[in-house]
């Protein structure tokens, strides 16, 4: 609660300085507040470049192409910069970027975002966040018919939203690629980085040390199938592409589009001065239902971080002892790689 507090009192220290400012206004130099408005543009404007931005004793004059989409939020903002007293619009909208040559190309703006809009969440926007969908939640559970079940699944996810501080996005899966859930993870393995990395090239292995993965089926240019146990017995089958391969350096790979489960990592192995391995991993994906459905995951006791934790052990010991336990005993000469053997354009 401390946190929240000192963020509430940050806040309202703000609003203050804010609030005086607007009553004492102080002039700032003409070509000061030239840069600051150029760089709100920047922020609302997907061309910034293509207007001429000129300041005289706090009236700002605005001139060249804009597209009409944009006009009505570039305005507003411009009128906030600190400093601006007044604003001269000649501005020219255009309704597509095609119709003048200093409109065209460009990525578009979607202007800045309101803090409840924001990927992170400040502390008191959090607590805010969680008891309105705490109130939300139970006064959708007090109704009946679909307006409580909606207030109610709002609440939920507002609730979850505070607590876990991610984006819509990630929560529920919808538009978050492979990055919706992220593991990392770094171990020191007492062996030559030349053994490690070939353990780790031998995919087909993984199952020994991995007890989540039922099988990995090597296949041709760096291609792969996984077979994996997820939560309450479900079954989940994807293909992955290695891409990028450096011998005893680096290896990473990424599930082709349109899988169930889309996902990516990447490890890095870097050799230690007394003759081990330093083994960096971060794997991110994106399970059904996004970071909702990894939170039930866990309550169904499968914690993908604790089995990434669980697996390198699993394999730190293999390398170290010889003998590693899983979900069945394995030595080290059952999962022995093949030597460095190249494989085509991988190894290059």
């Amino acid at each position: 609660m401390g946190v929240v507090a000192r963020d509430l009192s940050q806040r309202s220290r703000g609003v203050f300085f804010e609030s005086m400012r607007k009553l004492h206004r102080e002039p700032v130099e003409d070509l000061v507040l030239e840069e600051r408005v150029r760089s709100a543009l920047g922020r609302v404007c997907s061309h910034p470049g293509a207007i001429r931005v000129m300041a005289r004793d706090g009236v700002v004059r605005l001139e060249g192409p804009i597209l009409r989409e944009e006009l009505r939020r570039v305005l507003p903002r411009i009128g906030k910069v600190q400093g601006v007293h007044g604003l001269d619009n000649q501005l020219v909208p255009y309704a597509e970027g095609s119709a003048h040559p200093a409109l065209q190309g460009g990525s578009m703006r979607s202007g800045e975002s309101r803090p409840f809009f924001q990927e992170h969440w400040s502390p008191s926007e959090r607590l805010f966040g969680a008891l309105g969908g705490l109130t939300l939640t139970a006064w959708g559970l007090g109704r009946r018919g679909v307006t409580g079940t909606l207030a109610a699944l709002g609440g939920v996810m507002l609730g979850t939203r505070a607590f876990t501080n991610l984006g819509l996005r990630r929560l529920t899966g919808m538009g978050a690629g492979r990055r919706a859930i992220t593991l990392h993870k770094d171990i020191n393995v007492n062996a030559p980085v030349e053994e490690v990395f070939a353990f780790w090239r031998e995919m087909q292995n993984f199952p020994r040390f991995m007890t989540h993965v039922d099988e990995v089926i090597p296949g041709v240019e760096g291609r792969s199938h996984w077979k994996v146990r997820g939560p309450a017995g479900l079954h989940f089958e994807w293909d992955a592409v290695v891409t990028k391969f450096v011998p005893n350096k680096v290896l990473a790979w990424k599930s082709v589009e349109g899988t169930a489960v889309e996902n990516l990592g990447v490890i890095h192995f870097e050799p230690t001065p007394r003759g081990g391995t330093r083994v960096d991993i971060r794997l991110s994906y994106n399970p059904p239902a996004g970071a909702i459905g990894h939170a039930f995951a866990k309550l169904l006791g499968a914690d993908p971080k604790k089995q990434m934790d669980d697996d390198l052990l699993r394999f730190k010991s293999l390398l170290e002892r010889g003998r590693a336990t899983g979900r069945e005993t394995v030595t080290r000469e059952q999962v022995a790689p093949r030597r460095m053997a190249p494989r085509g354009p991988l190894t290059h």
